[in-house]
């Protein structure tokens, strides 16, 4: 055991008991030893206890660490009596078996408000000792990772692959555990934790495993040291962290930078989507609390079929015959429905029957829309640059589609002034457009509608607006994602029209819930209501003539 004895100008005399670890003194907030002085630095140096006898390393200090009045330049051991210097402080050490007056590491010096670590506490509990000492040297190395490696090699990392890459990283990391001394603690193999590392400092960390698991549909990341995930339908925590928040930022920083995305203190929020279609939102501090935070929406590498969305339970078959004839007739559909509910999932199903001969234009801002046609041209919205300009709105992007001779128009999400412009499209020749937006009915729905055109900007009567709406869109589909997490088509719904200043809705298909539960979701069945649409003859006429028994309710 040692105690360290601190005097200085800017310390009130103090003793630390330190048992076998590694201690960093430094005047960060989170230093097992602070020195409030303006001449230390953060991290300024460490103290390494063994059973062997105690090392000093200075952590590449501003102003060093001073021994008998010399600067280090290296590693030193300590003895019994030996004192050295940080700033105005002199921190002196004393071997002792038998302490009678002790202040351990969780302890404060009055007035001084501070966070510690009871170390000693600690270690009673092995375990969680073990993750700590792992978690603070995936911490200490991942940032010496960074300082040293070659800048020369940073600028050349576009052109390596990524094998390569991580072979430079792993040369890069061994040099700083050797030329640091650094042992790596027991809990974790050295290969383990080396991946780890490695992993954190040139691709996505913690995040890796969690992106190649397809089980996995939606991570969550509440700050460096809280994670969820959705599994199966159902949200749970798991036990990973990132070694800072830092290194957490600069997974962020990696993933939409080459997406000509940014995200600082200027830029604290961001959407953007991975290489393999996964989108994410990203927001940092001063927005965030909780420190950076991370969602990633992960899509299926598979294509889903409306088979595939039958046999899960999301709708029926009739429901599915019914909507691919409105699809293939070019009716105007909005899929509505709440986070998470599995609208751009169906909206890009229902793009599979869109027949090979038409051009189709998608407009998103995070592209997620995966079809499967061939003649398609995929748009994607832009933020402000950082001098605040080149910004391209949804809006813009709508306009501009409108010359680019399309014959359908498919917007991710209307949220805003793009409402008004895509009505129009779908009034004058562009039929059989689709989009999806919030809402949790088709009559909420409409209600949105009429605000979002009213945000962009012209004053237009309620009952002119309505009768917009009235005549662009032909059905409404209303999903929701059940407690279970199971996603499902509660109602298809057709706009018939107004009367009076009031639009006319009329429910075709819808699912009713019984009392009875299934894994976490209740049973029911779907039905149609006992309306044939409006539009039933057209379809007959175009040669999708559907068996009216499909609309009967049951």
């Amino acid at each position: 055991m040692h105690e360290i004895h601190i005097k200085g100008s800017y310390t009130k005399p103090v003793t630390y008991e330190l048992s076998q670890g590694r201690y960093k003194i430094g005047k960060a907030h989170d230093a097992d030893i602070i020195l409030y002085d303006s001449y230390v630095s953060s991290y300024h140096a460490e103290l390494l206890i063994t059973d062997k006898g105690l090392l000093l390393n200075d952590l590449n200090s501003t102003n060093g660490t001073w021994i008998n009045n010399k600067l280090m330049t290296g590693p030193k051991h300590l003895y019994d009596g030996n004192s050295f210097s940080i700033g105005s402080s002199t921190l002196s050490i004393t071997v002792k078996k038998n302490l009678s007056k002790r202040i351990q590491l969780n302890d404060k010096p009055k007035n001084l408000q501070s966070q510690r670590i009871n170390i000693s506490k600690l270690q009673e509990k092995s375990s969680d000792m073990g993750d700590l000492k792992i978690h603070l040297f995936r911490q200490k190395v991942h940032q010496l990772l960074l300082d040293n490696m070659d800048i020369s090699k940073r600028e050349l990392v576009h052109t390596l692959s990524a094998d390569e890459l991580k072979l430079e990283a792993r040369k890069a990391l061994r040099m700083v555990i050797d030329e640091n001394i650094l042992d790596i603690p027991v809990g974790k193999s050295e290969e383990d934790v080396i991946t780890d590392i490695i992993a954190e400092t040139i691709g996505f960390g913690p995040l890796e495993p969690l992106l190649s698991d397809e089980s996995i549909t939606e991570i969550m990341v509440n700050g460096p040291t809280t994670i969820y995930v959705e599994k199966n339908g159902e949200i749970a925590p798991i036990n990973c962290t990132f070694s800072s928040a830092q290194s957490l930022i600069n997974i962020i920083e990696r993933i939409v930078t080459p997406l000509g995305r940014r995200i600082d203190e200027g830029s604290p929020m961001v959407d953007a989507r991975l290489e393999n279609g996964s989108r994410i939102n990203a927001i940092i501090p001063p927005l965030s609390l909780n420190g950076p935070v991370l969602t990633i929406r992960k899509f299926s590498k598979n294509y889903f079929s409306m088979d595939d969305l039958i046999d899960s339970g999301t709708l029926s078959r009739g429901m599915a015959l019914f909507l691919e004839s409105c699809v293939i007739n070019k009716k105007n559909i909005i899929v509505s429905g709440g986070t998470s509910s599995g609208k751009t999932t169906t909206l890009n199903v229902l793009s599979n029957f869109i027949p090979g001969n038409e051009r189709i234009i998608t407009i998103e801002d995070a592209a997620e829309l995966r079809l499967k046609n061939e003649h398609v041209v995929s748009l994607e919205s832009r933020p402000n640059n950082t001098e605040g300009s080149g910004l391209i709105t949804i809006r813009d992007l709508v306009r501009n589609a409108l010359r680019m001779r399309p014959d359908r128009i498919i917007i991710g999400e209307c949220r805003g002034g793009e409402a008004l412009d895509m009505m129009q499209a779908m009034n004058t020749g562009h039929e059989g457009s689709l989009t999806t937006g919030h809402a949790n009915s088709a009559r909420d729905f409409l209600s949105r509608l009429e605000i979002m055109i009213l945000m962009s900007g012209y004053t237009l009567p309620i009952k002119a607006i309505r009768e917009q709406i009235a005549s662009s869109i032909d059905i409404i589909i209303q999903q929701v994602r059940t407690p279970g997490g199971k996603r499902r088509i509660v109602k298809i719904t057709e706009i018939d029209g107004m009367e009076g200043d009031t639009i006319l809705l009329q429910d075709i298909f819808a699912y009713t819930g019984n009392n009875q539960m299934h894994n976490g979701n209740k049973s029911g069945e779907f039905s149609g209501c006992g309306v044939v649409p409006s539009f039933y003859d057209e379809l007959k006429v175009n040669g999708m003539a559907l068996d009216r028994n499909i609309f009967h309710a049951h």
